[in-house]
């Protein structure tokens, strides 16, 4: 299957974002294989495009070349790689607005302390599935899930089947039950890893692992966690702050490539410096960290450190679900960061790097996705340019950062395949996956608080 997209405003992300206007993007089985001015010949339809024949259905039907070309007419929209969520806990969907004004600690205490223990495996089903497909609705077609509800092998069966039911690219980070070193199971995450990613084949959901320690447990526990990681294959991410858990990571050789440290909030220069020389990354999640306290967002610092760094939710407990919100609060914490250099402007720019190439970076998935280089997956957003919060657009970069929401995403595509369209999502039953999601909460906040969700 063939797709072409034409007379588009396309952004494209690497090694910088720049604009190409009117540009065509061609995908082929769900890679893209060119970006140009021009479609390849035969790849246009014989009617006009800007005359409607491609809308009206006679090309989206099917009927160009012999059935195997569909020419998606971009007029009026921009066209870009899709977003890539380096750090969101999805079974917490559920749970939106639950603690909005909690601090960390509150935060803590309730979802992980009282509600996260109410979650049945059918509840981590429904709330992976709606937050899969919250992701895709605002243009979110890769998610990096720190998953740390597997609380039985059956909540762990129910987060993978969501997730690829979803349509999502997805990287499912298995976390042990619990923070502490008696919580630790290697044989689950050996089950984890053998039954539901046996092929070495990078599927739409890839495995890795989320790290408890040595920031919740001992530095024992981290390094056999460490160890069976990398005897797995799967990369690590841990949540990390402060001075201390980078440092003994180092003392023990733990630090290396495929580690990613989310948040970093008062992490000493020298600890970043540790993760860049090592081969790290990092997640930054700035709308949470100023909601809930964790400190001044380490954009820049760790930037400026060498550290490729991506943008993540987090939780929408107590922030918006999707990466415009998230971009917005990191220019506008980075550039209110006191000390930031004069001579180096934070920008539109490194924002939306950030949310695309940059955070594949950060999850190690460059090579497949995050920007418009032919060979990598057709993971593709168009907004739509003349909505009422977007136009006129001077530039086109600035317009995605700083004015774009959900309401401007027209389509998505995931890997060549269409899961939004005309602003309508176009893959699993919504009504389905929003009523399991609302049966779900009512469960949870009735089992864990006493009381019920429905609004009166």
């Amino acid at each position: 299957m063939r797709t072409v997209i034409v007379n588009g405003t396309v952004i494209d992300t690497e090694p910088e974002p720049r604009v190409l206007p009117g540009a065509c993007v061609v995908v082929e089985d769900g890679v893209i294989v060119s970006v140009g001015p021009e479609p390849p010949r035969g790849d246009r339809p014989s009617g006009d495009v800007n005359g409607g024949d491609v809308n009206g259905g006679d090309v989206n039907g099917g009927d160009v070349n012999g059935g195997d070309v569909e020419v998606i007419d971009a007029t009026g929209r921009i066209v870009l790689p899709g977003l890539v969520d380096t750090h969101r806990h999805v079974w917490q969907s559920v749970l939106r607005g639950i603690a909005a004004d909690a601090t960390l600690g509150g935060y803590l205490d309730l979802v992980l302390g009282r509600l996260a223990p109410a979650f049945r495996a059918e509840d981590v089903y429904a709330a992976e599935l709606w937050g899969a497909i919250e992701a895709l609705n605002a243009g979110v077609t890769t998610l990096y899930d720190w998953s740390h509800i597997q609380l039985t092998p059956a909540h762990t069966d129910a987060a993978v089947a969501a997730l690829r039911e979803s349509g999502v690219r997805a990287v499912l980070a298995y976390a042990h039950p619990g923070p502490g070193d008696g919580a630790r199971d290697e044989a689950a995450v050996r089950r984890f890893r053998s039954e539901h990613f046996p092929s070495a084949e990078p599927g739409l959901v890839t495995p890795a692992f989320a790290a408890w320690g040595p920031v919740y447990g001992s530095v024992e526990a981290a390094r056999a966690d460490w160890l069976l990681a990398r005897e797995l294959g799967l990369p690590i991410s841990l949540h990390a702050t402060g001075e201390g858990p980078v440092e003994r990571l180092h003392a023990n050789g733990l630090l290396g490539p495929g580690v990613l440290f989310v948040h970093g909030n008062g992490m000493p220069e020298e600890a970043m410096k540790l993760v860049a020389a090592n081969g790290g990354t990092a997640s930054v999640t700035p709308a949470v960290e100023c909601q809930m306290g964790h400190g001044l967002p380490e954009t820049g610092r760790f930037r400026e450190s060498g550290v490729p760094t991506g943008l993540g939710v987090d939780t929408v407990t107590a922030v918006p679900g999707d990466m415009f919100a998230v971009m917005r609060a990191a220019f506008a914490a980075e550039r209110s960061r006191p000390g930031r250099p004069a001579d180096r402007p934070f920008t539109a720019a490194d924002v939306l790097r950030m949310a695309t190439i940059e955070g594949a970076t950060a999850i190690g998935m460059a090579d497949r996705i995050g920007s418009l280089t032919p060979g990598k997956q057709a993971d593709l957003l168009l907004l739509d340019a003349g909505a009422p919060n977007l136009a006129p657009v001077h530039d086109p970069v600035a317009a995605v950062v700083t004015a774009a929401d959900v309401s401007t995403v027209d389509t998505v595509l995931v890997a060549g395949r269409v899961v939004k369209r005309g602003g309508r999502l176009v893959g699993p039953d919504t009504a389905r996956a929003r009523d399991l999601a609302e049966r779900s909460a009512r469960h949870v906040s009735a089992q864990a608080l006493g009381r019920s969700t429905t609004p009166r």
